[in-house]
């Protein structure tokens, strides 16, 4: 089985939320099998910036479903979207 590299993009609630704690707490609701390769972040408008992870997993099924579903489930996240997909 191979792995598949994604960049999401993981939107804060406001500009006001702490980026490392947020960054801390996405690597903490990780699923099973699942890393995070680094962080990048991107300015969206007003001081708002999002996070954009390189999440790695396993080639199969649910592909990057599960872990978006955690992250989706972390405190301060608005929204959380698949910018990037490529096998490993």
């Amino acid at each position: 089985m191979g792995k598949v590299a994604a960049a999401i993009k993981v939107m804060p609630e406001s500009p006001e939320v702490d980026l490392d704690s947020l960054e801390d707490r996405l690597e903490q609701s990780l699923p099973e099998g699942a890393k995070i390769n680094g962080f990048d972040r991107d300015d969206v408008a007003f001081g708002l910036v999002a996070l954009i992870p390189t999440v790695v997993v396993p080639d199969d099924a649910g592909g990057t479903e599960a872990v978006e579903e955690a992250f989706s489930d972390v405190d301060d996240v608005e929204s959380v979207s698949v910018e990037d997909v490529g096998r490993l």
